[in-house]
């Protein structure tokens, strides 16, 4: 079984091809990008090195695993409509793996608790709160867009120790300071492992096969979890308006 995998959902981009043969998972290939260049700009020609450098066939490709989502709605449209583009011409399945679980697997052996946080501004952040046990991803709270200090609430609750990864550290990194003055037990994912990474999703990609989620290209759509802000302003604009209704 060979996947590819995509994640444009937030500032990183990333590519890699997983496969999973005779009970072992290797990861063949793998590009991760975060420097001055939109996604739009790197995502092919990512994915045509992460193919052609190890001399894989795109039709040895079985599906093609990608971050559903949350995080930026234009990274999120530029990696859905690849991955579509993609699995329609290989008649090939899309596995649309959740954003905050894809980041979380890449702390895979960690103890305590593992919470990805993804600035979604005015305050609150794309969140999760998961855990390893048995080498599998448990979630104790599924993602959701989260005010920050609730987000702390919850995770002080818990009484465990918290990794934290992703856009939102450097953010709110005075709050999680703030958190652990309070008693909060917190650590930080390392340099290698606090962004997305195109392999954790394709390794989870392989999960989301066997349990059997995956999809055809014309009915995957990326899961934003609210409504983008041209969206929330025509519906405020809609709310006291009445001529507009």
């Amino acid at each position: 079984m060979r996947i590819l995998a995509l994640d444009s959902s937030g500032l990183v981009a990333g590519v890699a091809v997983v496969e999973a043969t005779a009970g072992q998972t290797l990861t063949l290939s793998e590009f991760t990008i975060h420097y001055k260049k939109t996604h739009s700009e790197t995502l092919l020609p990512m994915i045509d090195q992460a193919l052609r450098i190890p001399g894989i066939d795109k039709a040895s490709l079985d599906a093609i695993a990608v971050a559903s989502g949350p995080g930026s709605f234009t990274g999120l449209r530029i990696g859905a409509a690849t991955a579509k583009g993609l699995a329609s011409v290989l008649a090939i399945p899309i596995l649309p793996v959740p954003t905050l679980e894809g980041l979380a697997w890449n702390l895979w052996g960690s103890d305590g608790l593992i919470c990805p946080i993804m600035d979604a501004r005015r305050g609150q952040v794309y969140t999760g709160i998961y855990e390893i046990k048995e080498g599998k991803l448990q979630t104790i709270r599924k993602q959701d867009v989260l005010e920050i200090q609730k987000l702390g609430e919850q995770l002080k609750q818990q009484h465990k120790c918290v990794t934290f990864l992703g856009d939102g550290v450097p953010v709110f990194r005075g709050i999680l300071e703030q958190w652990q003055k309070e008693g909060l037990q917190i650590r930080l994912a390392p340099g290698h492992l606090n962004r997305q990474r195109a392999a954790s999703v394709g390794i989870l990609g392989l999960t989301c096969l066997e349990e059997g989620k995956a999809v055809s290209a014309e009915d995957f759509r990326p899961d934003y979890l609210r409504l983008s802000q041209a969206e929330r302003e025509r519906k405020e604009k809609r709310e006291h308006d009445p001529i507009s209704k």
